[in-house]
């Protein structure tokens, strides 16, 4: 597994599992054959219900915790500041573990205008040792910028809508600016047809691979954390396979080019309200 290093130096695999559905002894079975198919990276949240799933996936497995790295996501109804700290520690409860690799505001909801009372809120779980590492998911810029004026701490994760269709130009080069690390969600494109595009068959017929690890190659090579989901425990081990063979510079341009969003993102962050 390879690794990107965050802004407070800690280490983050370049790959991480989606666990977004996979809930009770279903899911603590798919988690835990993930982690002993080679994943260390788990992507949760509150609002995924199966935080418990995923600690009892943990403690099933012959992996120590030491060794894994749990991220879980703050929903927007408790975005409030007592509520947030309250929620964090109940994550923690349903998991049964001890503190998470890193927790992510799920969503900024504008119009409810508490993020940055939630943002708060993880600084002090963070100074607690609840939380190793702090960041966001969904968040444009704007919402970033103001959790760096407001409070002085810049988040160490983004974790955004990305795939071929919807490559994030500007909000990556905005990251890359900032020190922000981004991370993809729905890396494959969440069921689109972007996996029979033509140039991805050409060049998975090319490197023999399939489209599935041309499109997370070309994710790694942008410097992106991607979190897959599958149930289909084949595709859990080729996803992990991307690091034998490189994709030519023209080449990631040539799936940089496919984007197809009309504003260069993907989920709307200004619109977009989770409950």
């Amino acid at each position: 597994m390879k690794h990107f290093v965050m802004h407070n130096s800690l280490e983050i695999p370049a790959v991480g599992f989606g666990t977004a559905g996979l809930r009770g002894s279903f899911g603590v079975n798919y988690i835990r054959e993930a982690i002993d198919h080679g994943y260390r990276l788990l992507d949760s949240a509150y609002n995924y219900e199966n935080e418990g799933a995923l600690g009892e996936a943990i403690r099933q497995s012959s992996v120590a915790r030491s060794q894994l790295f749990v991220t879980t996501k703050l929903p927007g109804r408790f975005h409030e500041y007592d509520h947030a700290l309250k929620t964090i520690q109940e994550s923690l409860y349903r998991s049964g573990l001890d503190y998470f690799d890193l927790y992510l505001i799920h969503w900024p909801n504008p119009k409810r205008d508490q993020y940055v009372d939630a943002w708060r809120a993880l600084i002090d779980a963070q100074r607690l040792g609840l939380i190793r590492t702090i960041g966001v998911s969904n968040f444009s810029p704007e919402h970033i910028e103001r959790l760096i004026q407001e409070t002085g701490v810049t988040p160490a994760v983004n974790q955004i809508e990305l795939h071929p269709g919807t490559s994030q130009k500007t909000w990556r080069a905005y990251h890359e600016e900032k020190g922000i690390l981004t991370q993809a969600w729905s890396p494959l494109g969440g069921g689109s047809e972007i996996l029979n595009h033509p140039l991805i068959a050409t060049l998975a017929e090319k490197y023999q691979k399939n489209s599935g690890q041309i499109i997370l190659r070309w994710i790694y090579q942008l410097s992106v954390v991607s979190i897959p989901r599958s149930t289909n425990l084949q595709r859990q081990k080729s996803n992990l396979t991307i690091f034998d063979f490189s994709l030519t510079v023209e080449e990631i341009e040539s799936i940089t080019n496919l984007d197809t969003s009309p504003d260069g993102h993907g989920a709307n962050s200004d619109k977009h309200e989770e409950l």
